[in-house]
């Protein structure tokens, strides 16, 4: 089976060699425009005033992403703590924030304070009112139902590039760039950020060059390339970002302060081996779906399919069988495959959740994890590899914990 599934994605593998062959140039022609340098990676302390290798770090993801300006920080603990700078920064008592792509991530549920009687910072709490607009039933943009739903108040238009935990097709940036047409037809001065977690990298093209005003992501997940142990970035517009900086540090101080410590040069060799890494996951991820899509598992997006994140899901019969599939990925995992992960509560999120992450760096999620909420249909989120060896080997020795237990037919 495993020789069948290779031969069957041989072209799938060779269009990924041929897009990590472009993003890798780009990436290589903007650390060569900006004159990266060893002294780049010098640390700073304290306040961090002069960081010349902070600054053109993020230079050089400005010129990667094609956006004016962009914050790369340590101090940007996660993509939702990105997500999170990035709508506080530009939102303002009486805005509306309008989530055009369906519900966003659970973890941002708290940060839009969407329970009642919490006083806990929410932009619900700062007087920023939110509406989401529901999907279509084939998970497409709702046309009709997103123009009525653009108000006066409208401030920021949001859409979630990426599934995530939900039930639908992650967005092309084709498909972006048509609903951000539309949007600006509808309302011409709002802005549009779109969440890029698990995007980077995988199309020729980011939101920033079809037509978005802002975009987030964390430096566990692509952009990193499973080197960098922390940090998150944001990308947009110059004015936008100062706005963003101000919400990082203090007003006044925005983006001059900020101390780099010692993580500059796996920040800068993580974003030039990321298009590499990110290739890997890809190829890890066609191998599940055609791998598991053969032994009866639905698998979304098929193997076959147009990718524009690193997601892949594969829904299963019963929560048993679920929990055992991610049992089986963390014992295929370099650290801590001696660990058996059961369904726990997780903060920023109603469901159990049941995470697969033997990594390198605490949840990095470009390293191979498989997770997911205990919820109906039952889906695995698997995700990520640093390699596409590690990939093939873990989700084949889960398979075979399945046969062995009965939960799946063996051919």
């Amino acid at each position: 089976m495993i020789t069948e599934t290779e031969e069957a994605i041989e072209q799938q593998h060779k269009q990924v060699n041929k897009m990590v062959e472009y993003n890798q140039e780009k990436v290589l022609h903007a650390f060569q425009a900006h004159r990266v340098s060893d002294s780049h990676f010098n640390p700073t302390t304290g306040y961090g005033y002069d960081d010349f290798g902070r600054d053109t770090l993020e230079a050089v993801y400005a010129d990667i992403f094609k956006a004016e300006d962009a914050l790369v920080r340590p101090q940007l603990i996660s993509g939702t703590h990105a997500i999170t700078t990035t709508l506080f920064g530009v939102l303002r008592p009486g805005d509306e924030l309008l989530y055009i792509s369906g519900e966003p991530y659970d973890t941002l549920e708290e940060v839009i304070g969407k329970e009642q009687g919490k006083d806990t910072g929410s932009l619900k709490d700062f007087g920023v009112s939110y509406h989401s607009v529901p999907l279509k039933d084939n998970g497409g943009f709702n046309h009709e139902a997103i123009e009525a739903a653009i108000g006066q108040d409208t401030k920021v238009v949001a859409i979630q590039r990426s599934k995530g935990y939900a039930d639908r097709p992650s967005f092309t940036i084709d498909e972006i760039e048509s609903m951000i047409t539309l949007v600006r037809e509808w309302k011409s001065d709002v802005i549009i950020f779109v969440d890029n977690c698990y995007g980077e990298f995988v199309e020729a093209k980011e939101p920033i060059e079809v037509g978005a005003d802002l975009i987030a992501g964390s430096l566990i997940k692509n952009p990193g390339g499973g080197l960098a142990r922390i940090g998150g970035y944001i990308a947009g517009r110059e004015d936008l970002i100062e706005q963003c900086s101000f919400r990082l540090t203090a007003p006044g101080l925005g983006k001059e302060t900020g101390a780099s410590l010692n993580s500059l040069q796996e920040m800068y060799q993580g974003i030039f081996v990321a298009p590499h890494v990110v290739g890997e996951a890809l190829k890890g991820a066609i191998f599940t779906a055609k791998f598991l899509g053969a032994l009866g598992f639905d698998t979304n997006p098929s193997f076959d399919a147009k990718r524009t994140d690193l997601i892949q899901s594969v829904n299963f019969s019963t929560s048993e069988q679920m929990v055992r599939f991610c049992q089986a990925i963390q014992q295929g995992s370099p650290i801590n495959s001696h660990v058996l992960p059961h369904p726990s509560p997780m903060p920023g999120y109603e469901d159990d959740v049941i995470m697969a992450a033997g990594t390198f760096i605490q949840g990095a999620s470009l390293e191979l994890t498989a997770d997911g909420p205990i919820r109906p249909p039952y889906t695995a989120f698997v995700q990520g590899g640093l390699t596409y060896a590690h990939v093939k080997i873990a989700v084949t020795r889960a398979v075979r914990h399945l046969v062995g237990e009965n939960a799946v037919q063996s051919r």
